[in-house]
C-alpha cells in the first residue's frame, strides 16, 4: 500500500466498535500491560468474556493493569488473570504454554506482544538477535505450542478459536535482501548487515510470509489463523527508538483506543480470514506488500518456513507436529 493509501486509511477510516459477545470465552493476549493489547483485553472483558489472561513479562505492570481494566468495565474480579510470559526466554514461552495447556479451554490467542529498537543484541541462551527473536521465532514458537490446546477446543465445544497475529503496515518498509542469503536467520545475525530502520518491518514482513505456509496447514482444524495491522497508534512500541517513526506518529497517529478495535475484529473474525490479512478490521490482502504478493515474497515464504522450521526443532524437537 502506498503512502496515500495509508494516509487515507490513518485519517479517513475508523473501525467499528466492536459488539459481539464474547460470553463464555477464555481469551489470551499478549503484551496486554500497556497500549494496545490492554485496550483489547479491556474490549473483551467488557463483551463479556469468562477469562482474559494479560500474558506480560512485567508483572507489577500487569496487576496495574489488571486493576484499570477491573474499574473501567466493572467485570468480576475472577474474570482478568495476570500470567508471566517473556518472549525473550525460550523456557518462559514453555512455561506460559504448559500453564495455558491445562485451561478447559482456548478461544483466543491474540499475540499483540513486539518490540522495534536501535539497540543491537544477541539474546544470551537463543542466539537471535532481539527484535527476530521475539517478533518472529518466541511468536511462532508460542503460536505452535499452544495449536493442540486451539484444535481441542474447536473439537470439545463446537467452536472456531483464532489465533491471531499483530503484524505492522510497516511490512513494506524494508528491502529484505537477506532472504537471499544462505540462511536468512544466520543473516538477520550479523552486526554488519544490519539496518535498523528495516529491522522492524523486517521482522513484520517475516510474520506475514509464514502466516502464508503455516494457515494450509491447519486448514480444516477448526482453528482460525489470521493477522492483521492496527495502523500507526499511540503505544510504547517506539519507547527504545528515537527515529522518524516517533515523528510520523506526532501527527498520524490512531488512538490507542481505536487501534485496538482492529485487534479485537481480527480476532473474532469468521473463516473467511483463515490465512489472511486484515486492515481496518476488513480481509484485505491487497494491503500486504508488492514484495508479498510477487513470486519472488512465494519463494521467500518458503524459505524462511523451513528455516524456521528447523530453529523450532532445535529448541523442541517434534514441535512442528503440532501443524
Amino acid at each position: 500500500m502506498g503512502l496515500l493509501g495509508f494516509l487515507y486509511s490513518q485519517l479517513l477510516v475508523t473501525s467499528v466498535y466492536p459488539t459481539t459477545s464474547c460470553a463464555g470465552q477464555t481469551i489470551i493476549v499478549t503484551g496486554s500491560n500497556s497500549g494496545l493489547g490492554k485496550e483489547a483485553a479491556r474490549h473483551f472483558a467488557r463483551l463479556g468474556a469468562s477469562k482474559v489472561i494479560l500474558a506480560v513479562r512485567n508483572m507489577k505492570a500487569g496487576e496495574a493493569a489488571k486493576y484499570d481494566i477491573e474499574n473501567t468495565t466493572r467485570c468480576n474480579a475472577a474474570v482478568i488473570e495476570v500470567w508471566p510470559l517473556d518472549l525473550a526466554s525460550y523456557q518462559s514461552v514453555k512455561s506460559f504454554a504448559t500453564r495455558a495447556s491445562d485451561l478447559p479451554r482456548l478461544d483466543i490467542l491474540l499475540e499483540n506482544a513486539g518490540i522495534t529498537t536501535n539497540n543491537w543484541e544477541i539474546i544470551k541462551g537463543i542466539g537471535h538477535e532481539r527484535t527476530i527473536a521475539i517478533n518472529v521465532i518466541s511468536t511462532f514458537f508460542l503460536a505452535i505450542l499452544m495449536l493442540p490446546k486451539l484444535k481441542s477446543s474447536a473439537k470439545d465445544f463446537g467452536i472456531q478459536p483464532r489465533l491471531t497475529i499483530v503484524s505492522s503496515e510497516f511490512h513494506g518498509r524494508t528491502k529484505f535482501p537477506e532472504w537471499k542469503e544462505p540462511n536468512t536467520f544466520d543473516a538477520l545475525n550479523e552486526p554488519s548487515k544490519i539496518s535498523f530502520s528495516e529491522r522492524y518491518p523486517t521482522s513484520k514482513l517475516l510474520e506475514i510470509l509464514l502466516l502464508r505456509q503455516i494457515a494450509p496447514a491447519i486448514e480444516g482444524s477448526g482453528v482460525i489463523l489470521n493477522a492483521l495491522t492496527p495502523g500507526l497508534c499511540h503505544s510504547e512500541l517506539t519507547r527504545e527508538v528515537n527515529s522518524f517513526l516517533t515523528i510520523f506518529k506526532f501527527f498520524f497517529t490512531r488512538s490507542t483506543e481505536i487501534g485496538s478495535r482492529t485487534l479485537v475484529i481480527s480476532a473474532m473474525a469468521g473463516v473467511e480470514s483463515h490465512g489472511k490479512y486484515m486492515r481496518n478490521g476488513k480481509v484485505d490482502d491487497t494491503a500486504r506488500s508488492p514484495f508479498v504478493r510477487s513470486n519472488d515474497g512465494e519463494k521467500a515464504s518458503e524459505k524462511v518456513w523451513e528455516e524456521l522450521r528447523t530453529i523450532l526443532e532445535s529448541i523442541q524437537p517434534g514441535v512442528t507436529g503440532n501443524l
